[in-house]
């Protein structure tokens, strides 16, 4: 297999296979492949052989699809691409048991068989955050490869022991599973919602956080003024 990043802005995750090779990804977010490939979709995808309708159902907990899509590669090979949902980053990442990775929700892409995806977090936030749909994070664990598409530019830090920081829950895009993560209300820093305190993520070390530039939420309100008004008069 021989995976390719392509683009700046709007990246495409171009994966090349050989003969039999497989790759795994949502159902439906394919944007171009060479013929011959064979599709199979099934709630068993994504569950690192673990099968079944609960690992299928923590992954649609994390925010993830209930059914993934198998892509084997036919006689002679060829080619799958996924292209990025939002302006931002495609990153790799080689995960095995002893390097287990938190994600935010929607930020999975594709992976090869052995890993599993499925719900690492789930916390209410109010209204104001994500339309009240709170901050969750997919969990990536087994053995194999997956790749993540990331929100805008990235920073990283690697956080030592007894260091921690306040995150935005929204810019908070992937970390170590390892890592200790809580909610804190932060007093004295006016938002427009929750009045005189900001809720913030604290992430403690040690480990690697990556933290993204642009949130969905953001992006959206953004967009908003320049959608046209839905027209609710009858002709």
């Amino acid at each position: 297999m021989e995976p390719k990043i392509v683009g700046t802005t709007m990246p495409i995750l171009e994966l090349t296979l050989a003969q039999g090779e497989q790759i795994v990804a949502e159902g439906g977010d394919v944007s171009w492949l060479t013929n011959g490939f064979r599709m199979d979709t099934s709630t068993a995808h994504g569950s690192g052989g673990q099968g079944g309708f609960m690992s299928s159902l923590k992954r649609v907990l994390g925010g993830g699809q209930l059914f993934l899509t198998e892509y084997t590669a036919p006689q002679g090979g060829g080619f799958v691409a996924f292209a990025a949902q939002l302006p931002g980053t495609i990153r790799e990442l080689r995960i095995d048991p002893s390097d287990e990775f938190m994600i935010q929700s929607g930020s999975y892409m594709a992976s090869t068989h052995g890993v599993v995806v499925s719900v690492g977090l789930q916390k209410k936030l109010g209204a104001g955050i994500f339309g009240g749909a709170g901050v969750v994070f997919q969990k990536l664990t087994g053995n194999g490869t997956a790749w993540v598409q990331l929100a805008g530019e990235l920073v990283e830090y690697d956080l030592q022991a007894g260091q921690s920081l306040l995150i935005h829950p929204g810019h908070l895009a992937m970390f170590r599973a390892e890592m200790p993560l809580e909610f804190a209300t932060v007093k004295g820093v006016k938002n427009k919602f929750f009045g005189d305190s900001l809720m913030l993520a604290q992430l403690h070390g040690p480990g690697h956080v990556w933290l993204q530039s642009m949130t969905p939420a953001k992006l959206a309100a953004a967009i908003e003024p320049y959608l046209p008004e839905k027209d609710d008069s009858s002709s």
